[in-house]
């Protein structure tokens, strides 16, 4: 309430400051004893808020227009009833120009015009300007200081708004990163664990005639793996934790066993230097790269290597496969977007070639990585 009488009270003394400025010139027009002078004086205040209010509705071309039709005014006034504060009905209305060089240029000439027309006074009608002296130069100090002030005012409000704008793009953009996100860690936490499921539920019918001890063990790791999907579902839904290479290698080792699928693997992941975030994002693509293998490949053989050098970070996953299709690369299903998409946050990348099946090369900065693990 008391902003609301703090507003009301400033917008009532900025009406009354205006209605003055607006009687002044007739004060100073009926001085004159010839009904020409004032006629031509009212004629000349009528004209100038005539333009004032075309510049408001003018295009932004004809703006500057009018601006110079009110200057040519505020001289003349000046000169003929040494009435000079019309100059500050102007100068407001420079400092509300939003195009930078139009506002510099009309605020140069505002100013040098107003200046070149009070010195011209001073000529004309000594006395005149003499006995309204302080308030002349405190004209000129306005016709200076309110355009560079309104200016800058609207433009930190511009600002404002701009920021509030990218602020709101950047909420809708975090929103959308992290559906993404999101997308991405159930295609590839439930991708490989359904995967399992639908290959040991496979193996367990192959087996229940012949094995009927062994189907009932891969029944119970179906059992286990589903429960394992659930309890990663929920960690993923509470922002999920760091997924560690070590740990990921033994449910990529239980998919394969499933899948038939022999497992090579050359790596001490226990040394690596790679931060959790780093190593969940590697994690992460191994996981889609070995649920590629077991849905496309028709490999029974899946090499893994993993070493670090002075440069950076090396993952191969290679299988014995029959290939992939140009026409699949440049597709690049949900799992490779996914992982181009993971490695773009730590810079890393990732190459597909074919020798003797494919080859998945993911290739990390060592810089990214340097720091030690707590």
């Amino acid at each position: 309430m008391e902003t609301m009488q703090q507003i009301t009270k400033s917008t009532l003394v900025h009406v009354y400051v205006w209605i003055a400025f607006c009687i002044l010139p007739f004060f100073f027009i009926f001085r004159s004893q010839l009904w020409t002078e004032i006629s031509i004086g009212i004629s000349l205040v009528m004209l100038y808020f005539l333009f004032y209010q075309m510049a408001k509705r003018a295009r932004p071309g004809l703006v500057y227009m009018w601006i110079s039709f009110e200057m040519i005014l505020n001289i003349v006034m000046t000169l003929m009833f040494g009435y000079v504060y019309l100059s500050l009905f102007t100068a407001y209305y420079i400092g509300n120009i939003k195009h930078t060089v139009g506002f510099y240029v009309m605020y140069g000439l505002h100013i040098g015009f107003t200046v070149l027309a009070i010195v011209l006074g001073f000529f004309i009608d000594i006395d005149l300007f003499l006995y309204q002296l302080p308030f002349v130069v405190l004209s000129v100090i306005g016709v200076v200081l309110l355009p560079f002030t309104l200016y800058n005012r609207n433009r930190r409000e511009n600002l404002q708004g701009e920021l509030t704008t990218a602020k709101n793009k950047i909420s809708e953009l975090i929103v959308i990163e992290e559906r993404q996100r999101i997308s991405r860690d159930l295609h590839d936490t439930l991708g490989q664990k359904l995967s399992m499921i639908g290959l040991k539920s496979d193996l367990a019918a192959r087996l229940v005639e012949k094995d009927p001890a062994r189907a009932i063990e891969e029944i119970k790791e179906i059992r286990q793996t589903a429960s394992i999907a659930l309890k990663e579902v929920r960690e993923l839904v509470a922002d999920m934790r760091a997924v560690k290479l070590q740990d990921e290698v033994v449910r990529i080792r239980q998919m394969l066993s499933a899948a038939e699928i022999e497992l090579m693997l050359d790596a001490n992941f226990e040394e690596n230097k790679a931060t959790l975030f780093v190593e969940s994002v590697l994690s992460m693509c191994l996981k889609e790269a070995v649920n590629n293998i077991v849905k496309h490949s028709g490999a029974t053989m899946c090499h893994i290597t993993y070493h670090e050098t002075n440069d950076e970070i090396i993952l191969r996953v290679q299988d014995n496969g029959h290939g992939y299709t140009e026409e699949a690369t440049l597709k690049g299903g949900s799992g490779l977007k996914g992982m181009r998409e993971r490695l773009e946050f730590i810079n890393g990348t990732v190459q597909l070639s074919q020798q003797n099946g494919t080859i998945v090369h993911i290739r990390v900065p060592i810089a990214i990585t340097r720091q030690k693990r707590k």
